[in-house]
């Protein structure tokens, strides 16, 4: 009788081990088969930021890019170009920085230059560097802070159907004493050269739309594409050509006109930086070059 249990027991351990060896096999070779899906969901991990000074101002301030990323599709982001008439967009950069998801599509590199126009902002923020809402006095929108300190639209003074003089709202602003003729714009000129972005998106204020960009060759499609993408996402009307009054020596018109699409994002109003709007929007850009050919 002993011995029936014990040929029992002994089965009954063999059979234990042989499904647990099985189990072993099969689920060893499931994983090893398996595609690796990580690399899909999780995406590039951006643990650290290149910052760089890309250029100086009139008088002497820097203008710092930092970027994120190491993905072969390269998007830049420009704010301030207007100075501390439109302190909000710079404001609108800074927060995207502090987001500053840590994945990023694997394919992405992104830079932001937060502030094109420093001495523009510290005209109406009194304040170098970094600065917060409450920096902003109440009449921060002095139009006086929309130029740089040789008192120029900086973003008139770009190789794009370029005028020594140009207009905004009607009025007559100097567009420099040639295209790029002020270190700002020349900064950025030197940031394209170097990297050669493959968009480029400006943050303005107060239009509550998105603006293709275009030069004597007419808008690129790709330019369509990203001004749509952005104003579904973000609900920024889309317009494809700004047509009241002449603009020449833009700074996006200037890309187009050297195969880059650019668009122009203008914020609802020059007090608040309306961020689940362009948060939403950048998202959207991003989904956009991750799954772009």
């Amino acid at each position: 009788m002993n011995n029936f249990f014990s040929k029992k027991i002994i089965l009954v351990i063999l059979l234990l081990l042989a499904i647990g060896i099985g189990s072993f096999i099969f689920f060893t070779l499931r994983v090893h088969d398996a595609p690796d899906l990580s690399v899909d969901l999780v995406e590039q991990k951006v643990f650290e930021t290149k910052h760089e000074v890309i250029g100086s101002s009139v008088e002497g301030r820097n203008i710092d890019a930092y970027t994120y990323g190491n993905g072969e599709t390269h998007i830049a982001f420009v704010g301030g170009i207007h100075g501390g008439y439109e302190w909000n967009s710079v404001l609108l950069a800074y927060k995207f920085m502090d987001y500053n998801p840590d994945v990023l599509p694997k394919n992405i590199t992104v830079t932001v230059i937060p502030s094109a126009n420093p001495d523009g902002v510290y005209k109406v923020v009194g304040k170098e560097g970094r600065f917060t809402f409450a920096d902003v006095p109440d009449d921060g929108l002095a139009s006086a802070g929309r130029f740089n300190a040789n008192d120029v639209d900086l973003n008139r003074n770009f190789d794009c159907k370029w005028k020594p003089e140009s207009t905004w709202k009607g009025n007559i602003v100097s567009a420099g004493s040639t295209a790029f003729s002020e270190p700002e714009a020349k900064a950025l000129q030197g940031f394209v050269s170097k990297n050669k972005p493959k968009a480029v998106i400006f943050w303005h204020s107060q239009s509550n739309a998105v603006y293709a960009s275009e030069c004597e060759k007419g808008i690129l499609p790709e330019t369509i594409d990203i001004m749509n993408t952005y104003s579904f996402a973000s609900g920024y009307q889309p317009v494809k050509s700004f047509d009241a009054y002449e603009i020449t020596g833009d700074a996006e018109g200037w890309l187009a006109s050297i195969n880059i699409p650019a668009i122009t994002v203008e914020l609802k109003t020059h007090e608040d930086i309306e961020w689940s709007k362009n948060l939403a929007g950048i998202k959207a850009l991003f989904e956009y070059y991750k799954n772009a050919k």
